[in-house]
């Protein structure tokens, strides 16, 4: 199911252009939105234009935006606009800004200008720097032209990604394997700089639950899912099992209040359980609920931040960059244990034994192809805080156990010093769209630093402006 957001329609204007042409694009604005299906609140009631102008009503604005709960706001130059309004009610509201306005029409027989549209859009611009507003601005255009449909769901997306940035709180169930130093993290820093809240639990914890559930046969859903989605090849005990793992997560990321969950998949699990959690894993994670493995914190902020980027339209994938293509050059394996989602199998999955281990409970299946991939990964040390970025397309490769999909990269050699030189590891989540570019804007309003592996700022750029 696609998410949900919703944006605080602020139309302004200012008295010395045309307060009529003002209110006409006002309504021609209100309808577009209507027409593409947007969810949005107005301020028509807050005075009788339904326009910000007067300092007074960013109070009354504020306040209804918050009542409503907008995830938003479009600051709508129906004429030159007025910017220090504007730029107040965004710093109160200290969410996403879209700045806009329609393009000016050609000046009257007489020389005049009713509404000087971009001249206000620069001003209200320097004016939310002095606010230090963090701001997206969709470019001076018409409301019929394509480029304003897309900045505007792109816009929305970012707001989705900051939104769930916002709010993230992860499943932590056991510390990481002591052999996997790269995947420790600072809980009190995210804590500290980001808001991101950890949820530890002990690992007894979670088999407790998982016994309780297999004692009260209370996974039945995830085994007929199993049944039903998988070729099985292990025996019935061990499905059962793998069922009731995945019934016990989720009632524990519930339990917890938790959006993703990362889990110590080896080895203690399977001194208690006797499988691996892979496909228990890869059934949260067909839910919507991204689990990750060896306790990656930072995956799991990864996942997060990809999903909410495709607007929960599809899936994610956590994958390891692992080995070079056997014969393209720029070629690379992604590939896991086994804990991608059914959902995104191009044939129907294995449930079985891993590529590394002799316990039972993995999935294997090569992903379904796609041409325009986004890989990324959040990651940080040293106090500092990044989002690895960029595209591939999937090709043909040799087969290989477990969850895996060979991709080609425009430089791999250029993508391994990156990954190397940090402050990356081996894993990076993948998604089905190109959302680079509203990853890439998202990070202006986390306080990251967007960090793309291919040389394409000045393209991503052009596409954020409407070219």
């Amino acid at each position: 199911m696609s998410a949900q957001i919703k944006l605080g329609f602020v139309p302004t204007r200012r008295s010395v252009f045309s307060a009529p042409d003002a209110l006409k694009y006002r309504d021609l604005t209100a309808a577009r939105l209507t027409e593409l299906g947007i969810d949005f609140v107005d301020i028509k009631d807050i005075n009788p234009e339904g326009l910000l102008f007067a300092d007074e009503d960013v109070a009354k604005i504020a306040q209804k935006f918050r009542k409503e709960k907008v995830d938003g706001i479009i600051l709508a130059h129906c004429n030159f606009g007025t910017e220090y309004v504007c730029a107040r009610l965004a710093k109160e509201l200290n969410l996403p800004v879209l700045l806009w306005g329609p393009l000016d029409e050609r000046p009257l027989p007489d020389g005049r200008r009713l509404r000087d549209t971009q001249c206000g859009l620069f001003a209200t611009g320097k004016v939310l720097r002095r606010f230090q507003v963090k701001f997206t601005y969709l470019t001076n255009c018409r409301l019929s032209d394509p480029v304003f449909e897309r900045g505007l769901r792109d816009f929305m997306a970012v707001c989705n990604v900051v939104k769930t940035f916002r709010h993230i709180r992860i499943l932590q169930m056991g510390p990481r394997p002591f052999d996997f130093w790269t995947t420790m993290c600072n809980e009190g820093e995210l804590l500290e700089k980001f808001n991101i809240q950890l949820s530890p639990i002990p690992l007894p914890e979670l088999i407790a639950e998982v016994k309780r559930i297999q004692a009260a046969n209370e996974a039945t859903e995830e085994l007929e899912y199993l049944q039903d989605n998988t070729i099985i090849k292990i025996g019935q005990q061990k499905v059962s099992t793998v069922a009731a793992l995945a019934r016990a997560m989720k009632n524990l990321v519930e339990r917890y209040g938790c959006q993703a969950g990362a889990i110590q998949c080896w080895t203690a699990l399977q001194g208690e359980l006797g499988i691996m959690p892979c496909a228990a894993n890869a059934i949260l994670n067909d839910m919507g609920i991204p689990v990750v493995c060896e306790t990656d914190i930072h995956g799991a902020i990864t996942a997060l931040l990809a999903e909410a980027a495709v607007m929960q339209r599809s899936r994610s994938f956590f994958a390891d960059w692992t080995v070079r293509h056997p014969d393209n050059p720029n070629g690379e394996l992604l590939q896991h244990c086994g804990p991608w989602p059914i959902s995104i199998a191009k044939d129907k999955p294995e449930l079985t034994c891993p590529i590394a281990f002799s316990d039972e409970g993995s999935l294997s299946a090569e992903a379904k192809p796609g041409n325009k991939l986004t890989l990324t990964r959040f990651d940080g040390d040293n106090g500092e805080y990044s989002l690895l970025l960029g595209n591939a397309k999937s090709i043909e490769g040799p087969k290989i156990l477990g969850t895996y999909m060979w991709v080609e990269v425009d430089n791999v050699k250029r993508l391994e010093e990156k990954i190397v030189t940090g402050p990356y590891i081996h894993h990076c989540v993948g998604v089905y769209e190109d959302v680079v570019p509203v990853l890439y804007e998202s990070c202006k309003y986390l306080g990251i630093k967007p960090d793309l592996y291919d040389p394409i700022e000045e393209q991503v750029k052009a596409y954020l402006r409407g070219e």
